[in-house]
């Protein structure tokens, strides 16, 4: 059975850093053929696509965060790592990982195309 479980999330003010994580089970990051990504939704907002990352390391990031967000995994914890700099309030959001298995490129794409979400941890920017 897949899941994915975030933490890491928190309340921090703007210009600081945290790191997020997504631990898989039920696939390994090392043996499977996936995409993988990072997204948010705040609060009266669609959820959008932040990172994604294929099971090759193909990475795409979307302009609001290139830069400032780095996606990384660790085969051996099969987590995967989001490092955030520079926090502004708008990236206040529930930020979720997700997965979708099969030989489908891996863009910025469109929530539904995952099948697989973690319950999402909570990420607040404020002075």
């Amino acid at each position: 059975q897949v899941q994915l479980e975030e933490s890491g999330g928190g309340s921090v003010q703007p210009g600081m850093s945290l790191t997020l994580s997504c631990r898989a089970s039920g696939f390994t990051l090392r043996h499977s053929l996936y995409c993988l990504g990072w997204f948010r939704q705040a609060p009266g907002k669609e959820r959008e696509p932040l990172i994604t990352r294929s099971s090759g390391g193909a990475t795409i990031y979307a302009d609001v965060v290139k830069g400032r967000f780095t996606i990384s995994q660790d085969n051996t914890q099969n987590t995967l790592w989001l490092q955030m700099n520079d926090l502004k309030p708008e990236d206040t959001a529930m930020y979720y990982c997700a997965v979708r298995f099969g030989l489908d490129k891996c863009e910025l794409e469109s929530p539904t195309r995952f099948a697989y979400w973690g319950q999402g941890t909570q990420v607040t920017v404020s002075s």
